[in-house]
């Protein structure tokens, strides 16, 4: 079973809201439950929101994974070349937000999420992986 991997632009306001329907339908054709499908889209908006807020612009990339026959997920990458994040522990604090949106930020996306690993250089861009797991 090959990996694809798709690649769609996060550059504004609209580009969130295709890359939440996107990761909607792929949740949907992996056969997660409402609930799955709901975190992950949830997830998946927070963070597209970062990519065109702070970011200025990225890209986001979705993936379907297979861990066994009988665990399969979904793996998305946001990356941008932004100012990056100068202090990542602090931007993962319950509560701590630096905009108006869900308030979920980046601590929330990582709680939706079953694996989550984020990497920023200050000057370099951040790029946020989640994997949640059917």
């Amino acid at each position: 079973m090959g990996n694809e991997v798709e690649i769609y632009p996060v550059r504004s306001g609209e580009d969130v809201v295709k890359a939440r329907q996107i990761v909607r339908s792929r949740a949907m054709d992996a056969g997660f439950s409402l609930v799955e499908q709901t975190k992950i889209v949830t997830a998946a908006s927070e963070l597209a929101r970062n990519t065109v807020i702070y970011g200025g612009c990225g890209e986001m990339r979705i993936e379907r994974v297979y861990q066994s026959p009988r665990r399969t997920g979904l793996r998305l990458v946001f990356e941008d070349k932004g100012p990056g994040i100068p202090d990542i522990d602090l931007a993962l604090r319950d509560g701590y937000t630096t905009g108006n949106g869900l308030g979920l930020g980046l601590n929330g996306a990582r709680k939706l999420s079953h694996e989550f690993d984020i990497q920023s250089k200050p000057g370099a861009g951040t790029r946020v992986t989640i994997t949640r797991w059917k």
